[in-house]
């Protein structure tokens, strides 16, 4: 299996090698040079694998499929030792939950940090040591996190040998227990950058320097952010066993509605599905940061800048440039690496806005992709917290009511529907109080984490900067 990049370099590399770099050199991301596909006699044999051997010898089976250069006894082994129930709680891993017939939340948020990110995450902090001790090197890991992923890759890397850990967040615009999570954190290898700004300038940031191939060689910088394949492609595996999960047969079609700023959960639906996996409709769920549901209504993707990102009560989808959409893209494109690259690196750049809506291809984006999309408010987070709670006794995070929101306003009749959920409803308290005048349930690990003791450097959105912050706390190569 070789990987391309989207804007046309003419480097093809393996999956080891695009694990520890990240973003292509041409700025590009990195996808398969074709997708497997999974024909029907795969699925039953995955569906009786999922359940007889459970869901690490389901990701064996997809990430066998892609990574061929980790002798599949390591890449078996990584897997086991990944997905236990001692670490998510439960020996399905990601059960769903039945809300009523044919509509049910996939639990994504029982991992160390209680968000999806979890999934990936805890099989890259694998990898990469794996990886590393094979090459007898270290990695600098320089991230973005709009609240969870800063958390769960945190978390994932603690005490990992080789790797040191440069996360990059929006100042005062993550939830408190998010922060809590983050800044609490005393490891040596862990370093938290508190940006001045929004998402979107921490991961301008990281794009900067990770474009900086001269800076990026001497410090061996990588990446945990979900422009790294490796991330998405982990999160391939649970559209597999959400579908296994809530069908009975593989002639039968599940759609998914996947809360949604950064493109990348849902992008690995898009995968998932071009693989072959039988979804029915993928559903784009957002907030009041609206770029994505404007793309998939108009064929308009218009970024905004950091004074129109809106402070909203979803802060991890606060986000207006979706770093992962590029891979979509490029495949609605037809694979045209020098229109994704004018596109991108181009008009998006110099205007901040491109037009596909009068292009015969974006009829394609519904028609042969699957997607759709929806938006929704605080108002309606609100509601549908407390709907949820008063008709089923479920209670949900912010982000997965903008999910269940729009997957109910957009489900058809008989359509079987799976809701990702996105994070543990304590991770919200605030807005869950609001919404149902109680506190969410807290784990007891968390007790009296907000108290804890914080270590985090508050930093102007300055590449130059953060640059000699690296430089000043590792070695260069």
């Amino acid at each position: 299996m070789l990987y391309l990049s989207t804007r046309g370099h003419p480097a093809r590399k393996r999956f080891c090698e695009i694990l520890l770099e990240g973003l292509a050199p041409d700025g590009g991301l990195y996808l398969p040079e074709a997708y497997p596909r999974v024909d029907a006699t795969t699925l039953e044999r995955w569906r009786t694998v999922l359940k007889e051997q459970g869901y690490a010898a389901l990701a064996f089976e997809v990430l066998s499929l892609y990574i061929d250069d980790i002798p599949a006894s390591d890449l078996r082994a990584l897997c086991a030792k990944t997905y236990t129930a001692e670490v998510f709680g439960t020996p399905e891993i990601v059960p769903l939950k039945a809300l009523e017939q044919g509509f049910y939340l996939e639990a994504l948020s029982n991992g160390p940090t209680l968000a999806f990110k979890d999934m990936a995450m805890q099989l890259l902090g694998n990898l990469f040591e794996y990886e590393l001790a094979r090459r007898g090197e270290q990695l600098n890991i320089l991230g973005a996190t709009s609240g969870d992923t800063g958390s769960a890759a945190e978390y994932a890397m603690r005490g990992k040998q080789g790797v040191r850990v440069f996360m990059l967040s929006p100042h005062g615009r993550m939830s408190p227990f998010q922060q809590a999570q983050m800044f609490s954190l005393m490891d040596e290898n862990i370093h938290n950058i508190a940006v001045e700004g929004v998402f979107d300038d921490c991961q301008d940031i990281v794009k900067a320097v990770s474009n900086d191939l001269e800076f990026k060689r001497r410090y061996r910088i990588g990446t945990v952010n979900s422009i790294n394949w490796a991330r998405l492609l982990a999160q391939v595996v649970y559209y597999f066993a959400g579908y296994f999960y809530a069908s009975s047969a593989n002639s039968q079609q599940v759609s998914f509605c996947v809360p949604s700023g950064n493109f990348g959960n849902v992008c690995a639906g898009h995968v998932a599905r071009q693989m072959g996996l039988p979804i029915g409709r993928l559903i784009v769920a957002t907030n009041e940061n609206d770029v994505l549901d404007e793309f998939f209504r108009t064929g308009t993707y218009r970024v905004r800048g950091s004074a129109d990102t809106y402070e909203t009560s979803s802060p991890s989808m606060d986000i207006s440039k979706a770093s992962n959409f590029e891979r979509f893209v490029f495949d609605l494109l037809g694979r045209d690496a020098d229109r994704t690259r004018q596109l991108f690196d181009a008009e998006l750049r110099l205007h901040g806005r491109f037009e596909l809506g009068s292009e015969p291809l974006f009829a394609q984006a519904a028609g042969r992709y699957g997607f759709t999309s929806g938006k929704s408010t605080h108002a309606d987070r609100l509601n549908t917290i407390r709907s949820v709670f008063e008709r089923h006794g479920v209670v949900v995070d912010t982000h997965t009511a903008d999910g269940v929101k729009v997957a109910l306003e957009q489900r058809q009749s008989d359509e079987t529907m799976v809701v990702l959920e996105t994070a543990l409803p304590i991770k919200f308290a605030e807005t869950i109080r609001e919404a149902i005048g109680r506190d969410p349930q807290r784990p007891s690990q968390f007790e009296g984490i907000e108290n804890l003791p914080k270590r985090v450097r508050v930093m102007s959105a300055d590449v130059v900067a953060v640059k000699r912050y690296i430089g000043e706390h590792c070695q260069a190569a």
